[in-house]
């Protein structure tokens, strides 16, 4: 019973160990990626593709069938004399046949390669996924980290207005201040506990959205922390052109764009194949048994299942051309669709071009005002640190009011939740920019 009950509480502890886990970065990415159902699903569409490539393969193989055939026969049929006489016979057979191509315009080939390319293509559909699915993950778990700093913000401004209505009570006591100035010092403890609230409700939220999208439980979910060292003043790239020709080479959107015109191509030449011949052969095999039960001729017998199978064992061997002279113009204009397929594929691929290299610049701007946004947070949280520190001290001296000292008080708490803000903001935004142009690492 004793060991029952420590295995028992080991088990327990084990649950509620894995129930606190910390998630990293790196760990939250690769759980997002098998878990999502987008994702799944891409996956099965990459099995489809690879069947169709079997299915092409298959092609070039001859098919092979079997048949047979039984029937029993009851009727009149003339004898030796002609007269009709009631008779009953069994005829049945056994068959192999085989046909397969020789030459069919290599509408086989151009088939095959061009599931070769379906699954590529999948390939990258997934890929696209997958990135985007990370960038989620980044970013939610970028909004926790947010979260938590302006909670440990609030925490603080609410431990400082605690100190000070303890301060401001000796005070009263003392008769140093009146009590309207003590209700003031307790009403901004109350909005500041308030605020701590708020940030606790964020937090909760920012957990809630990473978990729902990892398929996690949300009660004692918790991400790592991470380093996330102050922003630096220069920006990774010059420019956004630098970002844009490395991306052509990595974004699986464009390489997917340059697999449909190699697509267009196959289905042009498939097209022309149908002005082509068609060049197949056949082969055969069979046997059949035929027994008479009635009205055999004097002296006839009906020859064994063995005997006839051998001796009525036939096999022959055939090939055929097909020439197409005229189908009303239908293979004309099937080439002709394949071919301004192909001048769509080529305007696609122009266009994703066009959408990628919009979306990095906009990437680009997005860091450098980011950057500014910073910088100018920086400035301003330095400065307010400077105001309150001055306003303390004038507060204590009695040469400023406490609406003033409240209102320098909530200048500062506006800086530094700016500042966490911009931050944050600045540094997703790098991260952006780095995974465009594939230089994303997480870690």
């Amino acid at each position: 019973m004793k060991n029952k009950f420590i295995l028992f509480v080991a088990l327990c502890s084990s649950i509620a160990a894995f129930s606190q886990k910390t998630w990293t970065l790196k760990e939250a990415v690769d759980q997002a990626l098998i878990k999502n159902i987008s994702i799944q699903q891409n996956k099965l569409s990459v099995k489809l593709a690879e069947k169709n490539v079997a299915i092409a393969k298959g092609n070039f193989l001859p098919n092979l069938n079997g048949s047979s055939s039984g029937n029993y026969n009851v009727g009149l049929s003339p004898d030796q004399t002609g007269v009709l006489t009631n008779t009953n016979n069994f005829n049945g057979s056994l068959n192999l046949s085989s046909s397969g191509i020789i030459f069919n315009g290599f509408r086989n080939t151009n088939t095959y390669k061009q599931a070769q390319l379906g699954v590529e293509s999948s390939l990258y559909d997934l890929k696209k996924i997958e990135n985007d699915i990370s960038l989620r993950v980044v970013n939610t778990y970028l909004n926790v980290l947010f979260a938590k700093e302006n909670l440990e913000v609030a925490s603080v401004q609410a431990a400082i207005s605690k100190k000070q209505i303890e301060a401001a009570k000796a005070r009263f006591e003392a008769g140093a201040i009146a009590k309207g100035e003590l209700l003031n010092f307790q009403s901004t403890a109350a909005n500041d506990l308030q605020s701590v609230i708020l940030q606790e409700n964020a937090l909760d939220l920012a957990l809630l959205n990473i978990a729902q999208l990892l398929q996690e439980p949300v009660k004692g979910f918790d991400v790592a922390p991470i380093e996330v060292e102050t922003p630096s003043v220069n920006l990774l790239y010059d420019n956004s052109t630098a970002v844009f020709q490395k991306s052509l080479d990595y974004m699986p959107e464009i390489a997917n764009a340059k697999l449909a015109i190699e697509n267009a191509d196959f289905n042009i030449e498939i097209a022309k194949s149908a002005f082509l011949p068609t060049l197949s052969y056949n082969l055969g095999a069979g046997t059949s048994y035929f027994h008479q039960f009635n009205n055999l001729f004097p002296g006839q017998t009906n020859s064994s299942f063995g005997t006839q199978f051998f001796d009525r064992f036939q096999y022959g061997a055939g090939i055929s051309l097909n020439i197409p002279i005229f189908n009303r113009f239908q293979t004309k204009n099937r080439v002709a669709q394949s071919l301004i397929n192909k001048e769509v594929s080529v305007m696609s691929l122009e266009s994703q071009k066009l959408i990628l290299k919009q979306t990095i610049e906009q990437a680009f701007l997005d860091v450098k005002s980011g950057l500014k946004t910073f910088q100018a947070a920086t400035i301003s949280l330095t400065a307010q640190k400077e105001a309150f520190k001055n306003a303390q001290e004038r507060y204590n001296y009695g040469t400023m009011t406490l609406f003033d000292f409240d209102l320098v008080r909530t200048r500062l708490v506006s800086a530094e939740s700016a500042m966490i803000r911009s931050k944050y903001d600045y540094v997703f935004k790098t991260k952006v920019l780095q995974f465009y142009s594939g230089e994303l690492i997480l870690e």
